[in-house]
Parts: structure tokens; C-alpha cells; sequence
């Protein structure tokens, strides 16, 4: 999503003080912390596009394909995240590209604050000690922004990522309004919100879109929009979201 389709940025609530935009090519992230560290963020994903960039040079069936590629190269650690996470959701993996550069880029302010929010495309990392509560966008489902996921404060990091087949550019297979999944590793949650949404054509769909979550190693809750219906397992938490008029908006 891009330019003003990014309102949903406005409905991430936490406790953090400073809030920050940091824009590099197509990697366009909002990020929470408790002191500005734009700059450092900046330099971060330079050096992780970099990494990307580099391996897909070398390998250009990379950016393209649809399946796991083999992880039996020497490859920088974002490409190999991004590789395990492909293969354990049973996607290319360039489905987890932003949860990987989100992730690289939280970890790297961690080390300069203790808490942080990272978001890339409506994909997020999260390190908070506080509770947060994250709106669900899901497009034109009467759903969309009237629920929230409560996340509690937590001692390691968490990632929600969220992919669609009715919102914004991204590549999907399936048509839900929004497949949301919950795992410690942001590069995994990505690239199983894409396979989840792959499988999900319509209402039907949630229940079994589910059980495959499920069966995903380290994929420890999701949420499926679909329409007017909405369905969930694991650590999930969901809340009834109120928001000013204006922030329902969506001139994209």
C-alpha cells in the first residue's frame, strides 16, 4: 500500500513517544520508539535492501518465484530468513520480505531502546512491555477497522503480519479481506499471512484456512477476514475498535 491507502497507520496504539517515518525505495516503514532513531533505521534497511538486492543479482529467478527456493547457497542472513520462512510456509520467498526488513530493522533499534514498533506495509514488529492494540484493516469487509488485536506487553519480540487479496498490490491467490498471523519471527509471519490468504476464496475458506495456520512451526495465532465474517485461533485477543469518523477513510 502506498501514499494515503497508509491511513491505517493511524491506528496503532501504544505508549511509545516518538513516532517517525523512514522511506527508502518501495520499503516505506512507521516506527514507535521511546527516542527518534531515524537515521539508524535508515542506514539498516540500506544495508538489508543491499543484501537483497545483491543475492537476487546474482540468483534473478529470486524476486519471481512462487515456490521455496533451496536453502544450499551462501546467502546474507536477511535472504536466508526470508528463505526459511518461504520454505516453512511453503512459499517464495519474497513473501517475506517486509516481515524480514521489519524485523532486521527492530532488532537493530533494540539495541538502542527497549521498546520499539516497526511497521512495513501493515506488516509489524513489535517489543513492547506495554499492551498494544493493532486495528485490523480489511478493505471494504464491514469488519475492516471495527476490530482490534490486544497484544500484551511482552518479554521478546512479536509480529503481525497481514495479507490480502482485495487490498493494495500485493500478490495473492485467495480473496480475504485480510489474513492476519501471529509469530515470534516477522519473516515467518509474512510469509504465512500470504499462504493462509492463498488459500482463503471466500467465508467457506476461514475454517480450514485456519487448521493450515495451525500446522505452521512457529505461527502461534491468525485471524481471517472474509467479508462480513471473521474467524480466529491461537494467541489472539480481539477488541471491538472505535475510531474517529476521519480515520475510516480510505482515499485509495
Amino acid at each position: 500500500m502506498k501514499g494515503s491507502e497508509r491511513f491505517y497507520r493511524r491506528v496503532v496504539s501504544g505508549g511509545l513517544a516518538v513516532a517517525y517515518r523512514v522511506v527508502v525505495c518501495e520499503t516505506d516503514l512507521q516506527i514507535y520508539s521511546d527516542a527518534p532513531m531515524a537515521d539508524l533505521a535508515r542506514e539498516t534497511v540500506l544495508a538489508l535492501r543491499g543484501q537483497v538486492e545483491g543475492y537476487i543479482r546474482r540468483h534473478p529467478a529470486f524476486r519471481e518465484t512462487l515456490t521455496p527456493w533451496p536453502l544450499d547457497d551462501p546467502a546474507p542472513p536477511v535472504v536466508r530468513a526470508m528463505i526459511r520462512a518461504g520454505r516453512q510456509a511453503g512459499v517464495g520467498p519474497m513473501a517475506a520480505v517486509a516481515g524480514a526488513i521489519a524485523r532486521g530493522v527492530g532488532e537493530t533499534l533494540l539495541a538502542h531502546g527497549p521498546e520499539v514498533i516497526v511497521e512495513n506495509g501493515g506488516d509489524l514488529f513489535i517489543h513492547t512491555r506495554s499492551p498494544v492494540v493493532i486495528g485490523l484493516f480489511a478493505g471494504a469487509s464491514p469488519l475492516s477497522l471495527k476490530v482490534g488485536l490486544r497484544l500484551p506487553g511482552v518479554a521478546g519480540p512479536l509480529a503481525v503480519c497481514t495479507s490480502s487479496g482485495t487490498v493494495g498490490h500485493s500478490r495473492s491467490f485467495g480473496r480475504a479481506d485480510a489474513a492476519c498471523i501471529l509469530s515470534a519471527d516477522a519473516a515467518l509471519a509474512d510469509a504465512a499471512a500470504t499462504a493462509v490468504g492463498n488459500r482463503v476464496r471466500h467465508a467457506g475458506d476461514i475454517s480450514p484456512g485456519l487448521a493450515f495456520a495451525r500446522d505452521i512451526e512457529g505461527v502461534t495465532g491468525a485471524v481471517i477476514v472474509c467479508g462480513g465474517r471473521i474467524g480466529a485461533w491461537g494467541a489472539v485477543e480481539l477488541v471491538p475498535l472505535q475510531l474517529p469518523e476521519p480515520s475510516r477513510r480510505s482515499s485509495g
